[in-house]
């Protein structure tokens, strides 16, 4: 009995995020010793380049790429997106054992929520809908609900980079994260498409000669690359993505509302998971530079006999 290609887009899918999970703490790893030996990166010093365990960090992020990219082409969106907050687990677990840094407690339901928001969506995901040429994703492109989207997602990309992002994009992160999520989500239907010809070309079925598939790989290319992490980007990237796919692939067709139902709490579950995580590292102290600032305030407290006693802070800047 053959593995299904949902199955076969899962295990590419969690390969994927456990190369990028480890890749993050490995890079980390390589920039410490660096550090060590050199000028920090944080301060304009390169001498992380000569460090063979950055490399290798690199090397290992583009392999989880690679497989990230093959999963969308045996799984639906629905079920290959949200499991990136699995590398955020990984990564939170290895800096744990391989960094000392300390998971608090909300940290460990974070990585729960999101261990159980994955599993439900695994468990109720659709099959993915067999297509045998570029000309039926092109039909499926060019249906009048995604055109609709599309278009919204331009003019909607249109005012952000021509209105606000000069009046407010130095003050709202709303407006870089917005662009990026609503090209993102154009991009990832386009990345699936031309996986899909990649798959039937391999297939013996030449997809190359179609004038579709190199109009997919322009859209997927002229895109705006964010290398932002965080919740927020994280779930506007994530529903922008599920939202495109459902409405091009038609992803749910066929399933009852129960199951939709699942998976939408499944999603919601990880959302929450993933917010978690990013808070408990928001929560985490600043570490320490080693200057120490010595001065009075007036509200510090006074002993008996009234005089001000000093209090000792850490200077932010050197």
């Amino acid at each position: 009995m053959g593995v299904s290609e949902n199955t076969t887009g899962l295990i590419l899918a969690v390969a994927s995020n456990a190369f990028i999970g480890s890749s993050f703490i490995l890079k980390k790893k390589g920039l410490k010793r660096a550090g060590a030996s050199g000028t920090r990166a944080g301060v304009g010093g390169y001498t992380y380049l000569l460090e063979p365990l950055w490399w290798v960090g690199m090397v290992t992020m583009i392999l989880g790429e690679v497989a990230n990219f093959v999963a969308y082409v045996y799984a639906p969106a629905v079920l290959v997106t949200p499991l990136g907050a699995l590398s955020i687990i990984i990564s939170a677990i290895l800096a744990h054992f391989m960094l000392n840094e300390r998971l608090p407690r909300m940290g460990v339901l974070g990585c729960v929520s999101c261990i159980v928001g994955s599993v439900v969506i695994v468990l109720h995901a659709p099959q993915e809908q067999p297509l045998n040429s570029v000309e039926e994703v092109w039909n499926l492109a060019t249906q009048p609900a995604f055109l609709i989207y599309v278009a919204a997602t331009i003019s909607t990309v249109l005012a952000l980079v021509l209105h606000f992002e000069p009046r407010f994009g130095q003050t709202n992160m709303l407006v870089y994260l917005g662009i990026c999520s609503l090209m993102g989500s154009i991009t990832v239907v386009s990345i699936k498409a031309i996986g899909i010809a990649i798959k039937l070309t391999l297939d013996g079925i030449n997809q190359i000669a179609y004038p579709q598939t190199w109009l997919f790989l322009t859209v997927a290319l002229d895109t705006y690359n964010a290398a932002v992490v965080s919740p927020v980007y994280y779930v506007m990237f994530t529903t922008l993505t599920i939202v495109a796919s459902a409405i091009m692939f038609k992803d749910w067709k066929g399933q009852d509302a129960s199951s939709i139902a699942s998976e939408i709490c499944g999603f919601i579950t990880v959302l929450t998971g993933t917010i978690i995580l990013h808070s408990t590292r928001d929560q985490e102290p600043p570490p320490s530079r080693g200057t120490v600032t010595w001065y009075v305030r007036g509200d510090s407290f006074k002993n008996l006999d009234g005089e001000h006693l000093l209090n000792i802070h850490e200077s932010e800047e050197r």
